[in-house]
């Protein structure tokens, strides 16, 4: 949850570098809450949680999404590569699955040398 709530804190932060772990843990909470505010949406028999959520949530994922590519060597411009059908999409996820870059690059330092976020519970 910690990831989470990291890429939710640098809510619009398009620079620097992401790993693979924020980027996946953001990823899965976030398909998680998706489909239990669907749940609750299709029981309510209205279409109002779902649509809010994604909205409150697209920056953030767009962000973090960049900085996932700027971790391997590229361009935040390759998410255009998903408006190509099937094939864009594809590439792309190999993209975000593949390790990062070792050492820093042009988006800055390597995150890996970075602590991961804990909570004060854990402290």
């Amino acid at each position: 949850m910690e990831w989470y709530l990291k890429v939710l804190r640098s809510y619009a932060h398009f620079e620097g570098r992401a790993r693979r772990r924020e980027y996946w843990y953001f990823t899965l909470i976030n398909v998680v809450i998706a489909i239990a505010l669907g749940l609750i949406d299709g029981a309510l028999d209205v279409s109002l949680l779902s649509p809010l959520y994604t909205l409150a949530v697209f920056i953030p994922a767009l962000a973090v999404s960049v900085r996932r590519l700027h971790d391997t060597g590229r361009s935040g411009w390759w998410l255009l590569l998903t408006l190509v059908p099937l094939v864009g999409a594809i590439v792309v996820l190999v993209f975000m699955c593949l390790d990062s870059e070792p050492g820093a690059n042009q988006y800055g330092p390597s995150p890996k040398g970075a602590v991961a976020p804990t909570s004060p519970a854990a402290a």
